[in-house]
């Protein structure tokens, strides 16, 4: 599979994590991702999506990058940043650490990155 980019972009309103989810877990089928690590790749892309809406942007703007065996998530979050001890980024942060394989937040940028690989064990 050639690597391709799919972008969405939806209202800041956790209404539409479904969608978000729903899209995750379909691009990660077309990557090849096992079915465990389909699952995981909707449970991400909520998180991600929940924790970008509380940073209020006007949209959640969502990058998906699909390619053989692997996808990544990108998303661009607002401009309000959260107190240290917010719950919404305590509780995405630890979940999102433990189920990535990559997982970092540019503060700079403002962006935040998600990616899931195929384990080489189960490939």
């Amino acid at each position: 599979m050639q690597n391709k980019t799919v972008s969405l972009s939806v209202p800041a309103d956790s209404s539409y994590a479904r969608p978000v989810r729903m899209l995750a877990a379909n691009l990660a089928v077309l990557a090849g991702l096992t079915v465990e690590d389909v699952e995981d790749a909707r449970m991400v892309a909520e998180e991600g999506f929940v924790w970008c809406c509380a940073t209020k942007p006007d949209t959640c703007d969502i990058e998906f990058h699909v390619g053989a065996g692997q996808m990544a998530i990108e998303f661009a979050f607002g401009p309000e940043k959260l107190p240290e001890d917010d719950q919404t980024s305590t509780y995405a942060e630890l979940i999102l650490s433990a189920v990535c394989d990559e997982f970092a937040f540019d503060e700079e940028s403002r962006t935040l990155r998600l990616a899931k690989s195929v384990d080489v064990a189960d490939a």
